[in-house]
């Protein structure tokens, strides 16, 4: 870790001794020293946010007490190491409590042990102004209005429902197919709340085997099955104070529904192996792209934990139905991998960008990342053409106007991509053509 350049601030009213810790810290080039007399000077500068102050406890305007209580109040990071000849060990040790780094002695090793202290805060400092940096990056990467991409109203709306779920705690629900960007937004939830600073723990239920979803979220303790050697902190108290994502949370097994209902409501968990509760704090997001309700419905999912999780329903729109959003988002994959790989920038040509608009996105923002990806890699100029752009899967309704057919022949092909997208459920196919399903029955039957 690069090591950068410290600002000290020496509060000491003797003059003579003022100038000996001065002179020994600025044998280090690397240090900036700022010298005071008393502590009103210091505090009148807290706002040039000095890394440590080195602070005489018996000042002839304010006590060490004092001081310490009014730069923490300031800048709680500002490191503080008192000197002084107080060497009553209940002083020493109330200043510690109050945020002081440490505290040393007017003596003959002075220099080294003050020069040793400040050591030791370079290195934690530099730690903390990294992580500080990090989780900036971090939140500038969550921006969603930069993060989920799109001008369609659709996506507008999903905007709008993100911004109010950053101001509360309430639980959000996140619904929409596979590949629309649901833990993304859950990410901007999260990233955009006060709850930013603290960790954000997903987890796939589908990808969790039913008999180990207790311990996953709950933990366990050492002993509690065979294999458990240790004790294991589970998803839910790794999340204290932040967010639990939940993804796919319809495909939890109804034995284990009752026991997430009694830990939601009881803000409460109790590991395997255990009978201590141990109290959660935590925020829920959880993600489904099945409907929640028709789950509960078909009788997949308790209605009462329903109830429990729905909070504020976010539905994201399948890609398909998200306008011209499309092609902002391909011009996006495609200048983003250009600039991962180091390739000269490429446009999409007329030609492709009509290729990408007439196609449904089963595999929706992944599969057309995919296709860009792609399209970018087989591309030989610096204009992407329709050749360039491989969709993954034929006989949809988004190639079926590459052929030329009849009006007629086009209304009966529609009809088949539905009826295969839909498993032949000729009602539903029906509502979602908004014709009647005696008119699907006679283009059956003309076959």
């Amino acid at each position: 870790m690069e090591q950068k350049g410290l600002k000290i601030f020496v509060v000491e009213d003797n003059e003579w001794y003022n100038r000996l810790l001065v002179h020994n810290l600025e044998l280090n080039p690397d240090y900036e020293i700022v010298s005071f007399l008393n502590g009103k000077d210091c505090i009148e500068h807290l706002n040039d946010e000095p890394d440590i102050i080195t602070l005489d406890y018996r000042l002839p305007d304010f006590t060490g007490f004092e001081v310490l209580k009014k730069i923490k109040e300031t800048n709680e990071d500002i490191e503080v190491i008192l000197i002084s000849e107080q060497d009553d060990i209940k002083v020493v040790v109330e200043l510690l409590k109050h945020g002081a780094f440490d505290y040393i002695l007017k003596s003959e090793d002075i220099r080294e042990r003050l020069l040793n202290a400040v050591a030791n805060l370079r290195n934690r400092i530099s730690m903390r102004k990294e992580l500080t940096e990090l989780k900036k990056e971090v939140q500038q990467k969550y921006d969603f209005q930069k993060t989920i991409i799109g001008n369609s109203q659709a996506i507008k709306s999903v905007y709008d429902l993100i911004s109010k779920a950053t101001k509360t705690n309430i639980t959000v629900t996140i619904t929409g197919e596979t590949g629309t960007g649901k833990e993304l937004v859950a990410k901007a939830v999260h990233y955009n709340s006060k709850h930013k600073d603290k960790p954000f723990v997903p987890i796939n239920v589908a990808a969790v085997p039913s008999e180990l979803i207790e311990s996953e979220l709950f933990g366990h303790e050492k002993g509690s099955f065979t294999g458990a050697s240790f004790r294991r902190i589970g998803k839910f108290e790794e999340a204290h104070g932040g967010t639990l994502f939940l993804d796919e949370v319809t495909e939890m097994e109804m034995s284990f529904q009752t026991k997430l209902l009694r830990a939601l409501q009881e803000r409460e968990i109790i590991r395997v192996g255990s009978n201590k509760p141990v109290k959660i704090e935590c925020r829920i997001i959880v993600a489904s792209n099945k409907n929640l309700l028709d789950e509960v419905k078909n009788g997949n999912f308790r209605q009462d934990l329903y109830y429990r999780l729905i909070g504020l329903p976010i539905h994201l729109p399948p890609l398909r139905e998200r306008d011209k959003d499309i092609l902002v988002l391909a011009k996006h994959f495609v200048d983003q991998f250009c600039s991962e790989n180091e390739l000269q920038a490429k446009t999409i040509s007329s030609a492709a960008q009509k290729k990408l608009l007439f196609y449904n996105y089963p595999g929706n923002i992944r599969e057309l990342k995919s296709i860009a990806d792609l399209a970018v890699t087989l591309c030989s100029g610096d204009e992407i053409q329709p050749d360039d752009i491989v969709l993954h899967t034929a006989g949809e309704t988004g190639e079926i106007l590459s052929e030329e057919l009849t009006l007629r022949e086009y209304e009966k092909k529609i009809v088949q991509a539905y009826l295969k997208k839909y498993e032949n459920n000729i009602k539903l196919v029906a509502e979602k053509l908004d014709i009647g399903q005696s008119t699907i029955y006679r283009m059956l039957k003309e076959e």
